[in-house]
């Protein structure tokens, strides 16, 4: 079986996506073709001594640290790689990765961490973050989205199987590929995120902080209970927004190291989660160290929490939704031992199980037609 994996960007620390292609990589070695590969942002992790294959946008000015402006560009630079030598094709996609240039002879896989979000149901928050919404440059950018939407239509067709990493993103592959996608969740190292069952008297976030994450609504909620304490973990284009906003209350860190992070996700009595997301690794993190999540009922969330007993849920993305949830909570107790059994649904080894398994079935389906 000579096999090959597509990721769209190695650019930054290991994230969700990056830790998938790892555990992928791990089961079965391949060579990695990606748009850009940044080797600096990769020192010490798992890809930096590994053979990185890269495109034409690799050379082209601050490609390493801007590559999102050469968007355009994305659909030709994955088209240019040459894999008619590989029987398997293994695709981790959140954008454009899963658009490869296939022949018959070829098997191609895809994890769809998500369609490209930003080209569909997150296109005005888009425009209107980047402030693209209106003028020339936003004219230009809608063109080149509505080219990059119509292009993502008709190269899921490329893919023979689609694996998706939630039940939310598999009912997004429905409704914009008309595909059906198998689920198999993403791996999480609950080993390294330990039980700890005394906590402390602090509620914890953690992420980038930007406007699509609603960070905002955590700190504006606790701006108005000066009596509980929130620390909030991340940088991001909104760090100093959120600042301006939070009262003394509130402590905000940079980013920290895993053993850091770690550390606080194990003592904080709660981690707070307002995003809509594909999944939600942090949450599951969290619940691996015994610790429950207030989190908003929609996205991946939905599936790797148990409402009253691995956390608590609150159904509107405001504050007075929030702060509801947060007095609710109070009043409440929570085991943390049913948080870390909860977590053990998405170990690495579950993942890790599921994945090869579907790989080598349907391998050995494509070689017996």
């Amino acid at each position: 079986m000579k096999s090959v994996m597509i990721h769209d960007w190695l650019t930054s620390p290991v994230g969700g996506s990056e830790n998938v292609l790892e555990e992928m990589h791990r089961l079965i070695p391949s060579p990695i073709y990606t748009l850009i590969f940044d080797p600096k942002k990769m020192v010490g992790s798992y890809f930096q001594e590994l053979d990185i294959k890269t495109s034409f946008i690799q050379k082209l000015p601050f490609a390493k640290t801007k590559h999102r402006n050469y968007l355009p560009l994305f659909p030709l630079a994955i088209e240019q790689f040459d894999l008619h030598k590989y029987d398997l094709i293994l695709s981790s996609s959140h954008c454009v990765a899963k658009g490869v240039i296939t022949h018959p002879e070829q098997l191609h896989i895809c994890y769809c961490h998500t369609p490209v979000r930003y080209a569909w149901d997150l296109m005005h928050s888009y425009l209107k973050e980047a402030k693209l919404d209106r003028g020339i440059k936003g004219l230009l950018t809608k063109l080149a989205l509505q080219y990059l939407r119509s292009w993502d239509v008709h190269s899921s067709h490329r893919v023979d199987h689609f694996i998706a990493n939630s039940q939310f993103v598999a009912s997004r592959i429905k409704k914009f590929y008309r595909r059906k996608a198998v689920v198999i969740y993403p791996p999480v190292n609950t080993t390294y995120y330990e039980l700890q069952e005394k906590k402390e008297d602090y509620y914890l976030t953690a992420s980038r902080l930007v406007s699509n994450k609603r960070i905002d609504l955590i700190v504006d909620a606790f701006a108005r209970m000066p009596d509980k304490k929130l620390i909030v973990i991340g940088d991001g284009k909104e760090k100093e927004n959120l600042i301006s906003r939070a009262k003394k209350n509130i402590e905000f860190l940079s980013n920290q190291s895993n053993e850091q992070l770690k550390t606080y996700l194990q003592k904080a009595k709660a981690f707070v989660f307002t995003a809509v997301e594909d999944f939600g690794i942090l949450p599951v993190e969290a619940m691996a160290t015994g610790t429950p999540v207030i989190g908003l009922e929609k996205g991946g969330l939905l599936e790797t929490m148990i409402p009253n007993t691995t956390g608590l849920f609150f159904k509107e993305q405001n504050v007075p939704s929030l702060l509801n949830a947060i007095k609710e909570f109070e009043g409440m107790e929570f085991d943390p031992k049913k948080c870390r059994e909860q977590s053990l649904k998405f170990s690495q080894e579950k993942f890790r199980k599921r994945f090869q398994s579907f790989v080598l079935d349907k391998y050995i389906e494509f070689k017996n037609q």
